[in-house]
């Protein structure tokens, strides 16, 4: 008998008037006879939980902010209807704040022998795995009087991939590639590395594309030009330990990384370049290797859906020498990682010469746009102080980039908006110049 059963009868009885307990046993067993065999009738018709067929179905993966919806189907093998309220337990971190109630509870009604299907729709606040707990049915009698309750295990597993918002930034980026690819009508001369097409010389051209085999076998002046070399590798190396779990906006600076490494991902595939992902911090959390262009991106979010920060010190010397094995030639190594003077001076920069040394390095930090408000206020002794740290912060970030510059690093610092759109351009410029 469940609490509510309980419930009811106790409350039953305790509304009972004053005059029937004045009559004595008799007035009240008169009473509560019939009330007593309604709730024992009432529970005998309730149909039993336990025999009961739950299924799953539904989506498997969604992008955070995106809804999932999960579908349970229950079939009642027995003889009773059952009329049973029914809650669908996940994770807190399933729903938005306050919606877990509405959400995750249905009523339902299932005739004998027959099915019926209820659908829970999961707007998770977090990436990773969301995994089904247990689903709780109270199965109530036709006069609502008592309850049967029992629990179901139904596994199932969503996945809440990374939202990708910077996505946005890519028609613009492809155009401008398109257009260093000479598949625009804009038939600008582009760098590169690679022999391209010849053309008529027009006023403006450099002069050292001349080819003068070719200009002197036609009757005007011929010049090269070059398209950006195809078939270059990029390593997109993540930094997951500790510093990577600081919030900025309200979101780790890990998940503004792993934007920015996405749009960079499209952008170089897109171009005919091969992508790998490493995801380090004193071990490999995740790495994805060898995959086409049409396989990478979606190999990528799925890789980067499960990522966490982890509350360790970054190993350097172990992400570079696990770098250097991953990028067998020469590459773009792209650290997604901090700017902060101890973690550099300390860590990176007595092992940085191994990179630079072979590969083209690059390193994109994501920068608190609360710093730049603090920078510029003002009014009283408090904002001023203010404004006094937070320009010494920004000091000492742009001397740390300062001397990796100095190590021909490619710098870039920027807020969780700009990350992504400047990291793609800072790609496109490379391969402009030829660097890749």
């Amino acid at each position: 008998m469940a609490l509510t059963g309980r419930t009811a009868l106790l409350a039953a009885v305790c509304s009972l008037p004053v005059g029937i307990w004045d009559a004595g046993w008799t007035g009240i067993l008169a009473v509560n006879v019939p009330l007593a065999l309604a709730c024992v009738c009432d529970f005998a018709l309730a149909a039993p939980v336990r025999r009961l067929s739950l299924t799953r179905s539904g989506d498997t993966s969604a992008r955070l902010g995106d809804p999932a919806d999960i579908t349970l189907t229950l079939t009642n093998p027995s003889r009773r209807t059952l009329r049973a309220h029914l809650r669908d337990a996940w994770p807190p971190s399933s729903w938005r704040p306050g919606t877990e109630t509405e959400a995750s509870r249905h009523r339902v009604t299932v005739p004998p022998g027959e099915r019926r299907r209820v659908t829970t729709r999961l707007r998770p606040t977090r990436r990773g795995d969301h995994r089904a707990d247990r689903v709780t049915i109270r199965s109530y009698g036709p006069l609502g009087l008592l309850s049967r309750q029992g629990a179901h295990e139904v596994p199932w597993t969503v996945r809440v991939l990374p939202p990708f918002t910077s996505r946005k930034h890519l028609p613009s980026k492809l155009a401008r590639l398109r257009e260093l690819d000479r598949r625009t009508s804009v038939l600008t001369r582009g760098e590169g590395t690679e022999f391209d097409s010849l053309r008529e010389y027009v006023p403006g051209d450099d002069t050292r594309s001349i080819d003068w085999r070719a200009t002197a076998r036609h009757s005007t002046v011929a010049v090269r030009t070059w398209r950006p070399e195809r078939d270059r590798h990029i390593l997109l190396v993540l930094d997951t330990g500790r510093t990577s779990a600081g919030r900025v906006d309200d979101a780790p600076r890990l998940d503004a990384s792993m934007d920015a490494a996405l749009l960079l991902a499209a952008l170089a595939s897109r171009a005919g370049d091969r992508v790998d992902l490493l995801a380090y911090d004193r071990r490999v959390r995740a790495l994805v290797q060898g995959r086409t262009a049409r396989d990478v991106l979606p190999s990528l979010v799925n890789a980067m859906a499960t990522l966490e920060p982890e509350l360790v010190e970054t190993n350097a010397r172990g992400l570079t020498a696990t770098a250097l094995r991953t990028a067998h030639r020469r590459s773009l190594v792209v650290l997604m990682t901090t700017l902060d003077a101890p973690p550099v001076e300390e860590g990176l920069l007595p092992v940085l010469p191994q990179l630079t040394q072979r590969h083209t390095v690059l390193l994109a930090s994501v920068a608190d746009p609360h710093i730049a408000r603090m920078a510029t206020s003002r009014g009283n002794a408090e904002a001023v102080y203010e404004a006094a740290a937070a320009a010494r912060a920004q000091t000492e970030r742009h001397r740390t980039g300062e001397q990796l510059r100095r190590h021909g690093v490619t710098v870039i610092d920027a807020t969780p908006d700009d990350l992504a759109p400047a990291l793609a351009d800072a790609y496109l410029a490379l391969k402009a110049a030829g660097r890749l």
